[in-house]
């Protein structure tokens, strides 16, 4: 074996092991060396609010019901994100009573209010002093009311709140009237008609709410009159809420690293030899220690033999 021969078989056993240190060291380092995400905040979405002072639906046919008119009418709506406000005191319709605009809602106050963010929305509707008017009862209100209130708010961590009053009296059909929170009342009058109103509805859900302070079931019919019936709903200071999304934080979690680091020597065909060894108690010497026990052996029994011989020799 020549010098270069000698130099490459030396160097490597040492170049392996070099590599397989590194290797292992890449390979304990590796995952502690990544840097893990930043945690970021998604934008939580603004919520929902509106309000409304009045929203009718009804539907007036004239008489002997040739012509059917909707009434569909609305005062001071509002919705947001955006925050608006509306504090309108009248509304007035044309065309359903021979031509003449008829004046369906008068009011002292009447103000409907829509705020909205990431945090909170809320729905606000006041009514005062109000009168709501239908075709053919030009001499009669069919209701007059002191005060209504509405309000929803619903705020991030929060339950949502609806709240809805009525204060003060209420004269429907010039018949005041004594509202019940049990149910809905119904006030009817010979001859002209009959209204069912319902006290104070308010609703919840884990992210909505609804308030309605006074909502009515009409149910009109003038005798010699122009206007042959008046029928169905009216709604008066509504609110309504939905609670924006509560930002969500996420922070993506790296793989945890091996717990047992790899060996840093290099894998021989050996190894499981050493095993073995290690196993019934030898060791690497064990090889040469029975090589040099069986040269002793083979050399005592040659000088056994020239003895032998020697001492036959002698006495022949």
């Amino acid at each position: 074996m020549n010098s270069d021969t000698c130099t490459r078989t030396l160097r490597t056993p040492a170049v392996r092991r070099t590599a397989a240190v590194a290797a292992a060291l890449a390979l304990t380092a590796g995952p502690a060396a990544l840097a893990a995400p930043t945690a970021y905040a998604t934008g939580g979405d603004q919520g929902r609010s509106s309000a409304v002072v009045l929203r009718t639906d009804l539907d007036v046919a004239l008489l002997g019901g040739s012509v059917r008119v909707p009434l569909a009418a609305t005062l001071n709506e509002v919705q947001a994100p955006a925050s608006a406000e509306k504090t309108a005191l009248t509304v007035t319709l044309d065309g359903v009573d021979q031509g003449r605009p008829v004046q369906v809602l008068r009011a002292a106050v009447a103000t409907a209010s829509a705020t909205a963010d990431k945090r909170r929305a809320e729905g606000r509707a006041e009514l005062a002093d109000a009168r709501l008017n239908v075709p053919g009862l030009p001499l009669l209100s069919l209701l007059h009311l002191e005060k209504v209130t509405s309000r929803a708010l619903c705020e991030t961590g929060k339950r949502p709140v609806a709240e809805a009053d009525v204060l003060g009296s209420v004269t429907v059909l010039g018949k005041r009237t004594t509202l019940s929170a049990g149910g809905p009342t119904r006030v009817e009058v010979p001859g002209v008609g009959e209204v069912t109103l319902q006290l104070s509805r308010t609703a919840t859900t884990s992210r909505t709410a609804a308030a309605t302070a006074l909502s009515l079931d009409v149910s009109v019919n003038p005798l010699k009159l122009n206007v042959a019936e008046v029928n169905g709903s009216v709604v008066l200071a509504e609110a309504t809420c939905e609670t924006p999304k509560a930002p969500a934080s996420t922070a993506p979690t790296p793989e945890p690293a091996d717990p047992t680091p790899a060996d840093p020597r290099p894998q021989t065909g050996a190894e499981p030899e050493k095993a073995g060894l290690a196993e019934t108690g030898g060791s690497s010497l064990t090889p040469y220690l029975a090589g040099g026990a069986l040269a002793l052996l083979a050399a005592g029994g040659g000088a056994l033999a020239l003895t032998r011989r020697a001492r036959a020799n002698r006495q022949g």
